[in-house]
């Protein structure tokens, strides 16, 4: 069986390779787009079209189940990406694990992209599900634009300056952008000792599995993992074999022409 999954770049490598690791089998289509990223500061509609074209291509080449891991494109296009490919295609978005956080902790950090944390959506979220938690919101400018270009030191400078914003007393930590647990022992290490970490990408996966089973259709595959970059053949890039999410995932890619 066939999971794509479509992102603007590697945020979806933590969701991927736990993907990988738990179901080693599946047939993986990465779909990113380089011509497009970030996606953030785009606008909805130009958004919501460059998603819908990838589960188009996505469906063309024979998937069976959508990921969207990317907190972004899941806000703007996960409903309309449900509506065009039908009931009988689960799609799979990602939203910030603010819920068992605020249920964990008293003082909640959520760190995202600038887009991310002015959002109605978040404030939504939060709101939601905050229930008697503080919950402070973090911009953490540049950071999931370093991560794609592997650019380390821009990384840990956008790391501290977020740590400068965030309170010194939160007792957990939402990594609000699927970019953020590829440097999550970078982030670790510029917070206090023992805040708790929560992020979405193996619950991801997990419903992603969950969903894929129910199917009642045969899930084995050839364990390949496909790249298409801005819907064309391509590859990995260079900057995934920085993190050890990306390094999973490339030893099962293909050369694609």
């Amino acid at each position: 069986m066939i999971v794509s999954l479509i992102d603007s770049g590697l945020g979806m490598l933590p969701t991927g390779a736990w993907l990988r690791r738990l179901r080693p089998e599946l047939d993986l289509l990465l779909q990113m787009d380089p011509d497009g990223a970030p996606w953030g500061p785009k606008p909805d509609p130009w958004l919501v079209d460059r998603v819908l074209e990838a589960a188009r291509r996505a469906l063309i080449l024979g998937a069976e189940v959508i990921v969207i891991p990317c907190n972004t494109a899941s806000v703007s296009a996960l409903e309309q990406v449900r509506a065009e490919v039908g009931s009988g295609v689960p799609v799979i978005g990602t939203v910030p694990a603010i819920k068992p956080a605020a249920a964990a902790c008293s003082k909640v950090a959520v760190w995202a992209t600038a887009a991310t944390t002015a959002s109605r959506y978040q404030a939504d979220l939060i709101a939601r599900f905050g229930g008697d938690a503080e919950v402070i919101g973090v911009a953490c400018h540049g950071l999931a634009e370093s991560i794609d270009h592997g650019d380390l030191p821009a990384i840990e400078e956008a790391i501290a300056k977020a740590a400068a914003l965030t309170p010194p007393d939160i007792e957990g930590m939402v990594l609000g952008c699927t970019h953020y647990p590829l440097v999550l022992d970078a982030i670790l290490a510029a917070l206090p000792p023992g805040v708790r970490i929560f992020d979405s990408a193996e619950a991801v996966a997990v419903q992603t599995l969950r969903r894929m089973d129910g199917l009642g259709r045969p899930t084995a595959g050839s364990g390949t993992v496909t790249v298409l970059n801005s819907g064309r053949p391509g590859v990995l890039p260079r900057s995934a074999a920085a993190f050890e999410a990306g390094r999973v995932l490339g030893a099962a890619e293909l050369s694609v022409s």
